[in-house]
């Protein structure tokens, strides 16, 4: 198959989406004149602390409060400390530590946004800052070397992490991303040394800043698609916007020269990329809660405020009674592969709850689960196949890094509900 990533603009709109051939698997929105600030890191200022939960608030900006998790961050990152790290022996090291992670209001410290706010709820923030590239991920607080799960060669993944954990220091560790895959050691050390820099230096400034400035701001969503979307995978960056066009290629020649030449500007006039990948189609049916299957059954997908729930239904699939339970399966499997596509396409994320047909075999109900796990593998977002309730009830849980797809169409593009 061919895989493409398209890029455009629809009403002040950047449309950034993947195509397996003429197939819209992934895709989100942003707007064209502002930036998100998931990913953005701030010297930020103590401004609450609420014991009952263990948490802080933080803000970011004048007036923007964010939710800091102070269990989930042991080690902050403090500005208004008078004293040096380099300046002290271990004893005092220690009390330094003890003195970090016990934070009052008032005090500074560099904080990265790592969830958006979500209608009532503030932007969550963290000390535990991460540094992602297109091979390696940099993560303060956690000393340690991991190796994507989605990389299975066991003498891979032990190259992997051999290569990585000289780099390692008592501060951060390294995550080898699915990329790094059979890629030469020279660029994904290049990526290394280069993100190492970077975490130094905003360390470094962060000192010296006054509060509430910004250390670092996340690339625009479109380029972090191209950093994420698993290169070695896609054949072709493809856009129809000259200022889009060159500001991909400005990041692949900087950061990723191996894909630059993987760059094209769409420039045939009679006929739209929009139009030719049928991108706002596509955008407007993944809103619906109506989904066709090819055997005739239908799958009804309706998000709440706490989960998502998906049923699936025979629809046309049962003309007889003859041989129910086959049919039954058969709507099932495919059911399995198309909900494993759309949760991915329309970004659900959280709790996910799927009620399937009723099956009476236990065999059947094996071969299902099996199926749906290898199919919610392939998402490059972690989703977990949790289990098979007493009532039948399928549980998938998926990491959530952006809001769904119908919140993005709701704020950006009405007009495609």
């Amino acid at each position: 198959m061919n895989h493409k990533l398209i890029t455009t603009k629809y009403n002040d709109t950047i449309i950034s989406a993947f195509y397996d051939g003429m197939d819209m698997i992934q895709v989100s929105l942003s707007p064209a004149d502002a930036d998100t600030i998931l990913g953005n890191i701030y010297l930020g200022k103590v401004k609450n602390i609420v014991k009952n939960i263990n948490a802080a608030f933080v803000e970011i900006a004048d007036g923007r409060m964010c939710y800091y998790p102070m269990k989930e961050n042991r080690k902050p990152i403090m500005v208004n400390q008078a004293v040096s790290n380099q300046d002290m022996d271990d004893n005092n090291q220690l009390e330094t530590a003890k003195r970090e992670a016990e934070i009052k209001v008032g005090d500074e410290l560099i904080v990265q946004v790592i969830k958006e706010d979500v209608k009532t709820k503030a932007p969550v923030v963290s000390s535990n800052i991460n540094l992602t590239g297109k091979y390696i991920a940099l993560t303060y607080g956690k000393s340690s070397v991991g190796v994507s799960n989605k990389i299975e060669d066991p003498k891979e993944r032990q190259r992997l992490r051999s290569l990585v954990r000289p780099y390692i220091t008592k501060d951060f560790g390294i995550i080898v991303r699915t990329n790094s895959a059979y890629v030469n050691d020279g660029l994904i050390l290049k990526e290394v040394n280069n993100l190492i820099e970077l975490f130094t230096n905003i360390r470094t400034y962060g000192v010296h800043k006054s509060r509430y400035s910004l250390l670092y701001r996340t690339p625009p969503g479109y380029i972090c698609d191209i950093r994420d979307g698993y290169s070695d995978r896609v054949d072709e960056f493809v856009t129809d916007d000259e200022e889009l066009y060159n500001n991909m290629k400005e990041y692949l020649v900087q950061h990723q020269p191996e894909d630059k030449d993987k760059l094209r500007l769409y420039t045939d006039a009679n006929l739209s990329l929009s139009s030719l990948y049928g991108i706002r189609e596509r955008i407007s049916a993944a809103v619906k809660p109506l989904v066709w299957l090819k055997s005739g059954g239908t799958l009804i997908i309706q998000p709440t405020e706490a989960l998502t729930v998906i049923d699936v239904n025979t629809g046309k699939a049962v003309s007889g009674k003859k041989k129910v339970q086959e049919t039954f399966l058969k709507v099932n499997l495919e059911a399995a592969r198309e909900i494993a596509k759309q949760i991915r396409l329309r970004n659900i994320s959280g709790i996910i709850i799927i009620d399937f047909i009723d099956m009476e075999l236990k065999k059947d109900k094996e071969l299902l689960m099996s199926v749906l796990e290898e199919h919610l593998k392939k998402d490059p977002i972690k989703t977990t196949l949790v289990d098979m309730t007493a009532l039948g009830l399928v549980e998938v849980t998926r990491k959530k890094l952006r809001k769904p797809l119908h919140e993005q169409v709701n704020e950006l593009l009405p007009d495609l509900n």
